[in-house]
């Protein structure tokens, strides 16, 4: 039995989309509808520039998608929705439901009266924008606000953040439970495809929901009794997560002698063993860092802390209310008028005094100069930083020092332009706040390392596109309010 896998090609559509003639009257009426908020930033999505990478990305999709295939999505009307989507905090499946019911986000993403594509269309699509791409869009943005006068990058402020991962709360048990869960899962679907009773599959799932329950309660009791009692259900949990892993790699090595007898589908048993050789490994260090753990008494070395955002790192930025937070390091590096810059995914969880060279580097980078003020909390001070700083030719290097301070040290903070620029310094604070809550970057949903610069890069992207936005409709605004006052003293 031959199975063949069918590769639907796509092919790129025009950004000239014709209007149906029976929606024009329609499209009159919906015209009038006004919308403050995207409509500003209708005008700058319309950049040749933007639109062309975009297309570029699309036609790397497939071999031959820029000449064959059947249509797919329009340069244009994926940028949009990227906008719209990290605008608005939406999931997928949110995204297409107002598309098809809102007037308003069919003109802005130029759909009109077309077919809204589905939600895996759009989850595909979008993970298609890869994080160069992303990085790429990023700084042609910030491009268009330098043509437009918006940022000069005379002035740069920096600071670091936590970004969450999409994970529940990692615990020994938990990630334990989720190995037991995913393994056994991809086990009992290749035994389907398989002759009937050639894979043996021994499932204790409900086992295990057991051992949990019992660990939980356990963990609550701080005796002696209790903490024994919950290292003997761990030591079962344990036990169950082996025979799992066991089983997993009787398969595996199975398929690899050529002993697996599929007779159903090849194309399942396939996705279904590179499930078991990415998860297996992963559940082995989850079941070292618990015996070291809970058993041993030791600290584990590597820390896994989800089995699907492996990612993952433990973050301590010393806050009261979040001592642990789990996600990742991202630094935001902002110039004038609330343009994001720059920004960076890092590794692990470094020092900021690390990350004030690459982020004067970076916006050196970006604009073509060092800017005349830099400046950073705390944190990122250092006498290096300092010194290499205004060796790069910044006239202003304002960060704060740690401690005792000299006298010259005194002198130095109290000057009027250092006082200044902290307070200018303040509003990154500002910034990240806005960035994770209109712009939806507190939690970044997209899956894995790669998706996790994605969705950080564009939540900055849209913001920086709305700070432009603002900054125009306030340079309209003003001639107006001039005018004003200027009739206002000649009646007087």
């Amino acid at each position: 039995m031959y199975n063949y896998i069918k590769i639907i090609s796509y092919m790129l559509t025009t950004i000239n989309h014709q209007s149906w003639i029976f929606f024009l009257p329609l499209a009159q009426q919906a015209s009038l509808l006004k919308d403050d908020l995207l409509d500003p930033v209708d005008d700058l999505l319309d950049d040749e520039e933007l639109i062309a990478r975009v297309r570029q990305c699309l036609a790397t999709r497939y071999p031959k998608s820029a000449r064959t295939g059947r249509p797919g999505m329009a340069p244009d009307r994926l940028l949009r929705c990227c906008v719209l989507k990290h605008l608005k905090g939406w999931s997928f499946r949110a995204l297409e439901r107002e598309l098809r019911c809102n007037l308003i986000y069919r003109r802005f993403t130029h759909f009109d009266a077309e077919v809204i594509p589905r939600h895996n269309c759009f989850s595909r699509l979008f993970a298609v924008l890869s994080p160069e791409v992303t990085q790429e869009i990023h700084q042609r943005v910030v491009g268009l606000a330098c043509e437009r006068g918006v940022a000069q990058g005379r002035r740069m402020r920096t600071d670091t953040t936590c970004i969450e991962s999409n994970i529940h709360y990692p615990t020994d048990s938990s990630l334990l439970g989720d190995g037991v869960r995913v393994l056994s899962r991809s086990l009992g679907r290749i035994a389907s495809e398989c002759k009937s009773g050639a894979v043996k599959v021994v499932h204790h799932v409900r086992s295990v929901k057991y051992r949990l329950l019992e660990i939980s309660r356990a963990a609550k009791s701080k005796t002696e009794a209790g903490r024994a009692r919950m290292r003997a259900r761990y030591q079962k949990l344990l036990g169950l997560t082996r025979s799992v892993v066991r089983q997993s790699q009787q398969v595996l090595q199975r398929f690899k002698k050529g002993r697996l007898p599929v007779v159903g589908s090849k194309l399942v048993v396939f996705a279904q063993l590179s499930q078991l050789e990415h998860f297996l490994p992963l559940t082995q260090k989850v079941i070292r860092q618990t015996k070291d753990r809970v058993v041993l008494g030791k600290e584990a070395v590597e820390k896994v802390l989800s089995l699907f955002e492996p990612h993952t790192e433990v973050i301590r930025k010393g806050k009261a209310h979040k001592p642990n937070e789990f996600g990742r390091l991202v630094r935001i590096d902002e110039a004038e008028n609330g343009i994001v810059s720059g920004y960076e995914v890092l590794v692990g969880n470094p020092a900021d005094t690390t990350s004030f060279l690459p982020a004067l580097e970076q916006h050196q980078a970006v604009f073509g100069r060092v800017p005349e003020l830099a400046v950073g909390d705390r944190g990122f001070f250092s006498a290096r930083n300092e010194r290499e700083a205004e060796e790069m030719g910044v006239k202003k290097v304002a960060l704060p020092a740690r401690g005792r301070l000299s006298q010259k040290r005194q002198e130095r903070q109290k000057q009027r332009w250092f006082r200044r620029a902290l307070h200018w310094r303040a509003g990154c604070e500002s910034t990240i706040s806005t960035l994770k809550h209109p712009f939806s970057m507190l939690r970044a949903m997209y899956k894995g390392d790669r998706g996790f610069q994605r969705y950080v890069g564009w939540s900055v992207i849209t913001k920086n596109l709305f700070s432009i936005a603002r900054w125009q409709e306030r340079k309209k605004r003003k001639p107006a309010e001039n005018n004003s006052d200027a009739q206002v003293v000649c009646i007087q």
